[in-house]
């Protein structure tokens, strides 16, 4: 079978090497990473947790996949590692990766895991602890999430490509917005604009008609859009597991007065948000731009949400629909480095506004390039 690696090998080689000198620095044997986004990141291929899955990494030489049979083929295609251990639906995977340690002469007196996985549950780490009674098994605290904070220029290559293709899905739905027409029509317009452009197949994203900051998250309702409706679009599309994001929106119509000022506030407030984005900035000083603006212009009377969050390998297998491991809040006192990459948005009045933004020596670089502007369906 002919691999298809979305990255070069130097790029997936140069990720097993940060990890095994994470694991040098913090004395670990060998790691077991078995989040959907770290199976991604280092190996190139992860899957749904049917049944338990991993990757197996150690201090030295070459790791290796632990999947179900079932899953060898499309793993050889997508991954790079050379070893893939494939075990039976009614086998217990923690014996076989028991059986596949001991075989290899893998050594595993310090293990390390993350106790903050959705995957490694209490009672998977006991029987992990049952199986390797003279092991230790340690608590990675989120260190190896973090190698993942800067993006390569083969990362950024990859989302700046994927927003181009964004930019492209939200005008095809954008344009299915309409008097009469159904929320379903538009989110139909956002998946199938998905499935044409070549991003991964999944979750289209918050497609709803709000009237304040906290419907974002809303539901799809079966009435037909209506005059002065502010249908808000949220399009998150995953390509080869990275996920790139925007949103806009659409008045059914056309916008008021109001609607206009709000608009141009909430953008005129994230565009200098974005322009903030240097490495050395202070994360809640660049969160405080966005926040305090727009309480102070009166278009919330609190803001009681982040003002963005990392974005990078989010998988539709995982638990975590966004990355908020590092993230901007009063309280974020971490410092931005060139690379990293977030979805910065803002919303008030019914309305919001979003990018994708790559972190560059000269402030915020938008990946998505769409106008940033609320559109309405009836303008001249």
């Amino acid at each position: 079978m002919t691999r298809d690696l979305t990255f070069s090998l130097d790029e997936y080689k140069s990720r097993l090497s940060s990890l095994q000198l994470l694991m040098k620095e913090r004395g670990f044997d060998c790691l077991i990473l078995d989040e959907p986004e770290m199976m991604a990141w280092l190996s190139g291929y992860t899957v749904s947790e049917n049944l338990w899955r991993a990757c197996i990494v150690p201090a030295s030489g070459q790791p290796f996949l632990l999947v179900r049979k079932l899953d060898i083929p499309p793993a050889r295609q997508r991954s790079w590692f050379e070893a893939i251990v494939g075990f039976g639906d009614w086998e217990d995977p923690l014996t076989v990766l028991v059986d596949a340690l001991r075989r290899g002469r893998i050594a595993h007196s310090r293990i390390g895991v993350d106790f903050q996985s959705n995957s490694f549950t209490v009672l998977r780490y006991q029987t992990l602890c049952r199986l390797l009674p003279d092991s230790v098994i340690g608590d990675l605290e989120r260190s190896a999430w973090d190698l993942r904070r800067c993006k390569s220029a083969e990362e950024i290559a990859h989302m700046k490509r994927a927003g181009g293709l964004l930019d492209s899905a939200l005008a095809r739905t954008v344009s299915e917005v309409a008097r009469g027409r159904s929320q379903r029509d538009v989110a139909a317009a956002a998946a199938s604009a998905y499935y044409q452009l070549g991003f991964d197949d999944g979750f289209v994203g918050p497609l709803n008609v709000g009237s304040s900051w906290d419907s974002l998250h809303g539901f799809l309702e079966e009435r037909p859009l209506i005059d002065g409706d502010i249908v808000h679009i949220e399009l998150l599309p995953r390509l080869r597991f990275y996920t790139i994001r925007i949103m806009r929106s659409v008045i059914v119509g056309r916008a008021t007065a109001a609607q206009k000022q709000a608009a141009e506030t909430l953008i005129e407030l994230q565009d200098r948000q974005i322009a903030a984005l240097v490495p050395g900035a202070v994360a809640a000083d660049v969160d405080r731009i966005v926040r305090k603006g727009v309480v102070a212009a009166g278009l919330r009377s609190s803001y009681d949400n982040i003002t963005g969050y990392t974005l990078g390998v989010t998988p539709l297998v995982s638990q975590h629909t966004s990355d908020l491991h590092r993230c901007f809040t009063p309280r974020s006192d971490w410092v931005l480095e060139e690379g990293m990459v977030f979805h910065m948005y803002t919303s008030a009045a019914g309305l919001s506004i979003s990018d994708s933004v790559v972190v560059t020596n000269s402030g915020g670089e938008r990946l998505t390039k769409t106008p940033r502007q609320i559109f309405e369906t009836d303008a001249t």
